[in-house]
């Protein structure tokens, strides 16, 4: 873990358990995509970077969940780099608490205040104010988070942030975290159009082929709703459905996957009722919801 490995000519990658890309620009100046899940993270970032006698010289955020923002504290304290990310997704950066406070829908109580759900604040900008590198390009991966980013570096290598999930890790936990349905199925499609030397999401293998890894999550997003549609034939309120998606799926609750997948779950909600296919009413003090039948 947390070993460099090159991929093209100035192009690496630090494989860690969400991984972090490297672009080489010169001797002496590099870039980072991400920066690993907390200040531990940071410090075998910056071992690697020093054993190559490289300097950092800005961060790259592609959005703003812990794990891959959470080594930019450090790094910026003690190597002066910049951090840049898309506008919602720096004022997380900047406010950590706004992540755990969204998916809880109010303060969030202690045990959700964790590094898990909170990096260390850290001081970023607007990357549309950045001066990439020659080469370098962002493109946007909406769906996951509120305005996730991905980087294609001028080697012709792609990184996918958390726009798909390793099929290891999609059959196991089945439900990745969304916040908008209809815009991760359309970044899907996007994705699926690329045309690059290799692809490499946070959290999946490295890939020169990634259609089929992007089939693979449709998939899954599909498989999700059509057990939603079968959990509310009867009407239903919100903690009910949650418990029942924990038990279908056979996955284990704790606080951190409570507000998780929780949020995850609303959201694929919202789709269907956009859809028309689920309603929502109010009814004994309650929200209750529905899957329409078809007359």
């Amino acid at each position: 873990m947390y070993e460099l490995v090159q991929v093209a000519e100035n192009t690496y990658y630090i494989n860690s358990p969400s991984k972090i890309g490297v672009y080489h620009v010169s001797d002496d100046d590099v870039w980072l995509i991400d920066s690993g899940n907390d200040k531990d993270a940071g410090r075998k970032i910056q071992k690697i970077l020093d054993a190559q006698g490289w300097k950092l010289t800005a961060i790259i955020n592609t959005h703003s969940n812990a794990d891959h923002d959470g080594g930019n504290n450090l790094l910026q304290n003690r190597l002066n780099c910049a951090v840049y990310s898309t506008p919602m997704e720096v004022a997380v950066v900047e406010n950590p608490i706004l992540e755990p406070s969204f998916l809880y829908g109010g303060y969030p109580f202690k045990k959700l205040r964790n590094k898990f759900l909170m990096a260390t604040p850290s001081k970023a900008q607007d990357i549309a104010t950045a001066k990439l590198p020659e080469g370098m390009e962002y493109f946007r991966l909406p769906g996951h988070f509120w305005d996730m980013i991905g980087v294609k570096t001028p080697d012709d290598v792609y990184f996918l942030a958390d726009c798909i999930f390793g099929e290891n890790i999609i059959s196991k936990y089945h439900l990745s975290f969304f916040y908008d349905i209809t815009a991760q199925f359309e970044t899907l499609d996007f994705v699926e159009k690329l045309e690059g030397k290799l692809f490499i999401p946070a959290h999946a293998e490295a890939m020169e082929d990634v259609k089929p890894l992007v089939a693979a999550n449709r998939d899954k997003m599909n498989e999700i709703l059509d057990k939603l549609l079968e959990i509310c034939t009867e009407s239903m309120h919100f903690e009910l459905i949650l418990k029942k998606v924990f038990e279908v799926f056979d996955l284990t609750m704790d606080y951190n996957q409570y507000v998780l997948i929780g949020s995850t779950v609303r959201s694929y909600l919202s789709y269907l009722v956009d859809q028309g296919k689920v309603e929502c009413y109010v009814e004994n003090n309650m929200l209750l919801w529905k899957t329409v039948t078809e007359e």
